[in-house]
């Protein structure tokens, strides 16, 4: 059964359900064993499926020693972007062995710019938890990264649960209790930021970091929305709403319909980074970006 991410806490302890942190399914391997009893491989397994644990545990000692790898297609090319899914399950599974907890879902390869970038044609999505959060005064340690980049988005918190095959841009509008200013944090863990759709589905979307601005009621058209975005002072990229998808609540519908496919839903108090509105920039320290969004805000970023 599909959790979801948690509710706001306000006890200061962080949503559970049943012993467990809220935030994502109960993940297991194909098998029904848990990862550790499941053996290491080149990627593939005996029978010639990809063993999908084993390449759960490259990725993820990546993250860990902050050390990019090559894609996991050099060793497994016919690696479906369904196994990838259920690979980045594992990944996640990972981050929440360690304590942390699901914050937000994070979209990628949303617009044109950034399709063409990443050289690939379909959206993903992946997860980010709490630990991704920046707080406060939004400084982000470049020294915690492999090869990090930041792009401006929006974010959609959800009033109502969102789910099923026919949801639409206009659902998700109906749903939406509030938007944000956004900066999405990536680091791929491939080198260079060469990879396929199911690489980067399995690496969870790049997901590394990520900075929200004040949240704001929804009005206007979001297609006609203006960004600016500065990199110490200088101006980056200007973009529109429109490059999300033609609407960036398009993209959060797609979302859903993709959950649908895997049994999941978004309940009500998700949070959902839409996706990038420019292509995304490298980041190092002492660089200070900016993303302003017109009628919702400003959300600053700080590398150090």
């Amino acid at each position: 059964m599909w959790i979801g991410p948690a509710e706001p806490d306000r006890s200061g302890r962080g949503g559970r359900h049943n012993g467990r942190p809220l935030g994502h399914p109960h993940f297991v391997s194909q098998a029904g064993r848990a990862v550790s009893e499941v053996p290491r491989s080149s990627g593939e397994a005996f029978d010639g499926r990809p063993d999908e644990a084993a390449l759960a545990d490259r990725i993820w000692e990546a993250v860990r020693s902050r050390t990019a790898i090559r894609p996991l297609t050099e060793d497994v090319p016919d690696l479906t972007v369904d196994a990838a899914y259920d690979i980045q399950d594992l990944v996640v599974e990972r981050h929440l062995a360690g304590g942390a907890r699901i914050a937000a879902a994070k979209l990628g390869l949303t617009s044109v710019a950034k399709q063409r970038q990443m050289n690939v044609a379909e959206p993903l999505y992946g997860w980010m938890t709490d630990r991704m959060a920046l707080t406060g005064d939004h400084v982000l340690q470049v020294s915690r990264f492999i090869q990090p980049r930041v792009e401006p988005e929006i974010a959609f918190r959800t009033g109502a649960e969102l789910a099923g095959p026919g949801v639409t841009a206009a659902s998700v509008l109906a749903a939406t209790e509030w938007v944000a200013p956004a900066i999405d944090v990536l680091d791929s863990r491939f080198t260079g930021y060469q990879f396929t759709l199911a690489d980067v589905t399995a690496d969870n979307s790049s997901a590394a970091a990520y900075a929200l601005g004040a949240p704001a009621a929804l009005e206007g058209d979001l297609r006609l929305t203006g960004c600016v975005f500065t990199r110490n002072g200088d101006l980056v990229a200007t973009a529109s709403g429109a490059a999300v998808m033609e609407h960036p609540a398009a993209a959060v519908a797609w979302f859903v319909r993709k959950l649908h496919q895997r049994s999941r839903t978004l309940p009500a108090g998700s949070v959902v980074l839409a996706g990038a509105w420019t292509a995304a920039i490298p980041i190092g320290a002492g660089d200070v970006v900016t993303a302003e969004f017109d009628r919702i805000g400003a959300v600053t970023v700080a590398a150090v």
